[in-house]
C-alpha cells in the first residue's frame, strides 16, 4: 500500500543580540546557572518588559532574506502554559500579527531537482530556560539563564515530502540565517532546533493527523527522526491502528522516539495581547536601511562562484551554503591559486576527516592558508598528489604548514632528469621478460602493462618522482 508522507517544520532561530529580548540580561554561552536571568525574565511583579531594537532588526533582516511580507504593526501575545524553567507562566510571544509574514525558499536537491518551501510566517518570542537531569539524581535543575534569550520561530507550510527534502531545508535555512549574521548556527548549543511535523495519507486523500517530534539539533537526528516517524505510522495505520495527535522526543544516541505529551492546540494556550508591550512599528526608512545592509545570500554567493572560480553547479552549491565552508574554500583559493584544486581538497580529503573527527570546519587542524599553500606545491610540482596526502596528514597532525613538513621528512618531488633516467634504465634492465611482453603489445595493451614499470619506479623513489615526467620517459625507453 502507497502512502504519501506530509511534512512542515517550526525552526526557532536564536538571535544573536547582546542582551534579551525584553531585558538588558548578557546573553552568553556556558555561564554559570542563574546569574543571567534578571528580575524582567522572571517576571517579577512591578518589573515591565522594553522591547529589544536590534532583535527586531534582526527578525526583519530574516524576512527580507527570505522576500516575506514584513508586518509593520506587529504585536506581542502571552501564551500561558506551565513549565518548571517558565517561571513567568506564560511566554511572550507572536500570534495574530508576527513581524514576518509569508516568504519562500528555493533548496535544490542531490537529484538537482529544484525545491520550493513555502514559509508560514516567522514570529519572535523569548525563551524559556532549561530543565536539567544528568546530574540530578531523582531530581531536576532549573537553569534560567535562558530565559528570555530572544528567538524568531520559522513554521513553514506542509511542503514536504521526505527526509532529503526536510534536511536540504533545514541546511538552506541554516545557511541564510548564518550568511545575513542573524545567530550563529550552533545546533549543538541549541541555538538552532528544529521541531518536525510529520502526518501520512493515501494518495488524494485529506490530510493525516500530525505528530511533532522536538527539539531536533543536528540534520542527522532530523533525517533519522522523520524516517522513524514515518516508518512507525505506517505500522499503526496498516494495523488498523489511528495516529494520536502528540509531541514526541528522539533520543539520537539510542535511535528512539516517545511520547511526550498530547498536542495542544491555539486554544489551549488562552493567548492574549501583551498589556506591558505596545506594537512594534516598522518604517519605510527601516526597511531601506536593513536592504541597503543586506549581506550576501547564500543563492548570491552560488551565482558567484560559478561566474568567479568556474565551478560545477554542484560544486558551487556544496561550497557555498555554509558561511564558514565558503569562506575556507575561498581562503584556500586565494592562498594557493587554483579554485578547482581548492575545491576537491575542501570537498574530499579535508570534508572526509572533518566527518571522521566530527569536527566543525571551523576546528579544523588545517587552515585555509595552510591548504592554500599545500595546493601551491602540487601546482608548482614540488610534491605528487600522493605525496600531498601525507603533507596534509602531517599538517592535520600539528606538525607544521606544508612547507615545512616537505623539507623536514624530504619530500620534494624528484624532477632531475639525470637522475630520474638513471632509476629508469636500472628498471628496464632489471626487467628484461616484461619489458619485452610490452614491446611484444599491441598499444592498448601497452598502456595496462605500462603501469608495471611506474609502481618499480615510484617504489624506488619511495613516491617522489614527478609522475608525468616519469611516464613520458618510462613510454621513451621502452619504445625504443
Amino acid at each position: 500500500m502507497s502512502w504519501e508522507v506530509v511534512i512542515g517544520l517550526e525552526i526557532h532561530v536564536q538571535l544573536n543580540t547582546t542582551s534579551k529580548l525584553f531585558s538588558g540580561s548578557k546573553l552568553s554561552t556556558g555561564a554559570e546557572p542563574n546569574t543571567q536571568a534578571s528580575l524582567v525574565d522572571l517576571g517579577m511583579p512591578g518589573t515591565l518588559p522594553v522591547v529589544n531594537k536590534e532583535a527586531v532588526r534582526k527578525a526583519a533582516l530574516f524576512g527580507l532574506a527570505i522576500n516575506a511580507d514584513i508586518c509593520r504593526h506587529s504585536v506581542f501575545e502571552r501564551k500561558n502554559y506551565f513549565y518548571p524553567d517558565l517561571p513567568k507562566g506564560y511566554q511572550t510571544t507572536q500570534l495574530d500579527k508576527p513581524i514576518v509574514g509569508a516568504g519562500v525558499v528555493e533548496v535544490q536537491l542531490e537529484s538537482g531537482e529544484k525545491k520550493v518551501v513555502r514559509i508560514h510566517h516567522a514570529h519572535l518570542e523569548e525563551d524559556a530556560g532549561k530543565s536539567l537531569h544528568e546530574d540530578f539524581h531523582g531530581m531536576t535543575g532549573i537553569d534560567l539563564n535562558r530565559a528570555g534569550t530572544p528567538l524568531i520561530e520559522v513554521v513553514t507550510e506542509p511542503d514536504m515530502s521526505n527526509a532529503e527534502e526536510a534536511v536540504a531545508f533545514a541546511k538552506k535555512l541554516h545557511a541564510i540565517v548564518t550568511s545575513i549574521g542573524i545567530c550563529d548556527g550552533d545546533m549543538s548549543q541549541g541555538n538552532m532546533r528544529f521541531d518536525v511535523n510529520v502526518s501520512i495519507r493515501k494518495p488524494g486523500e485529506p490530510l493525516g493527523t500530525r505528530t511533532e517530534t522536538k527539539n531536533l539539533n543536528s540534520f542527522r537526528f532530523m533525517e533519522r527522526a522523520i524516517k522513524l516517524e514515518v516508518e512507525r505510522q505506517i505500522d499503526v495505520l496498516e494495523d488498523g491502528g489511528e495516529i494520536v495527535q502528540e509531541t514526541r522526543l528522539y533520543n539520537g544516541d539510542t535511535h528512539t522516539a516517545r511520547s511526550m505529551r498530547s498536542k495542544e492546540d491555539a486554544n489551549d494556550y488562552r493567548y492574549f495581547p501583551c498589556p506591558d508591550l505596545l506594537p512594534v512599528e516598522i518604517t519605510d526608512a527601516d526597511l531601506d536601511a536593513l536592504k541597503a545592509a543586506m549581506p550576501e545570500l547564500p543563492d548570491a554567493r552560488k551565482a558567484r562562484f560559478i561566474a568567479d572560480y568556474q565551478l560545477s553547479e554542484y560544486d558551487a552549491d556544496l561550497l557555498s551554503g555554509d558561511l564558514a565552508t565558503a569562506a575556507f574554500f575561498e581562503g584556500a583559493t586565494k592562498a594557493g591559486g587554483d579554485a578547482k584544486l581548492a575545491a576537491n581538497w575542501v570537498m574530499g580529503e579535508l570534508a572526509a576527516k572533518l566527518n571522521a573527527e566530527e569536527k566543525a570546519i571551523g576546528e579544523s587542524p588545517v587552515s585555509a592558508e595552510q591548504l592554500g599553500q599545500l595546493i601551491a606545491r602540487l601546482k608548482d610540482g614540488t610534491i605528487s598528489s600522493k605525496i600531498a596526502k601525507q603533507v596534509f596528514e602531517a599538517c592535520w597532525a600539528g606538525e607544521g604548514d606544508p612547507d615545512v613538513v616537505i623539507e623536514a621528512k624530504g619530500l620534494k618531488q624528484m624532477s632531475d632528469s639525470g637522475e630520474l633516467e638513471k632509476i629508469v634504465d636500472d628498471i628496464i634492465a632489471n626487467n628484461a621478460p616484461q619489458v619485452e611482453d610490452y614491446r611484444n603489445s599491441d598499444d592498448d595493451k601497452r598502456k595496462k602493462k605500462i603501469g608495471f614499470f611506474v609502481g618499480q619506479a615510484m617504489k624506488a623513489t619511495q613516491g617522489k618522482a614527478n609522475p608525468q615526467q616519469l611516464n613520458q620517459l618510462l613510454k621513451q625507453k621502452l619504445d625504443q
